[in-house]
């Protein structure tokens, strides 16, 4: 069976224009998916990445413009500026984690709903994913119970820090990235569409 390495930043909007495509094509493969959040300012840091507020005006430019473009193609709302962002990333961060690893133990909660709940939160609902409330009724809409979180924060941290060391060494540098169980790389949200190829033998 297939496996993905899935690589998200909750303060990403390419990771939130995602949205369930990549649940989409595991499930036209029978791929696995492991939902991997990751601190991307800290990535940056270790991979020669630089945060957008730092970024070159033409640069920063080109990011909106590009935002909207992928937006309007996928027809999903997006706020370019929002007003809760950048935010606080560990809480829902660490709700993802707490819930993959209740998926692992067989609770039926839906984690690809809940990834995307979050980012949507985000990117077009302007909501504060840092906000506890926001992250326990995110979690109760995908099925799981609302304090999880609260529950796993050790456990969740710890898999948080793990996730940047193991992502580091891997090769990731941005989010959203994927990675195949036979090592393939795909960075950007623009690239599943070659994900989909690679996995139906064709790339």
């Amino acid at each position: 069976m297939p496996h993905i390495d899935y690589y998200l930043s909750t303060l990403s909007p390419f990771t939130y224009l995602v949205g369930n495509r990549i649940e989409e094509i595991a499930a036209r493969h029978g791929a696995t998916i492991s939902y991997k959040p990751v601190d991307i300012a800290a990535l940056f840091a270790r991979t020669g990445g630089v945060p957008p507020k730092d970024r070159h005006q033409s640069r920063k430019e080109y990011r909106l413009q590009e935002l909207d473009r992928q937006a309007r193609k996928l027809n999903m709302p997006i706020n370019l500026n929002p007003r809760h962002w950048p935010t606080n990333p560990a809480p829902s961060s660490y709700a993802i984690i707490a819930a993959q690893a209740e998926r692992e133990k067989g609770h039926p909660g839906d984690l690809g709903a809940l990834v995307h709940s979050i980012l949507r939160a985000c990117w077009a609902e302007e909501r504060d994913i840092a906000d506890d409330a926001v992250i326990r009724e995110l979690l109760e809409r995908a099925g799981f119970e609302p304090d999880l979180a609260d529950r796993s924060m050790l456990m969740a941290a710890e898999t948080y820090a793990a996730n940047l060391e193991e992502a580091v060494s891997r090769g990731v540098f941005g989010a959203p990235f994927f990675i195949t169980d036979s090592g393939q790389r795909f960075w950007g949200q623009d690239r599943l569409e070659d994900l989909d190829l690679h996995l139906a033998g064709k790339l």
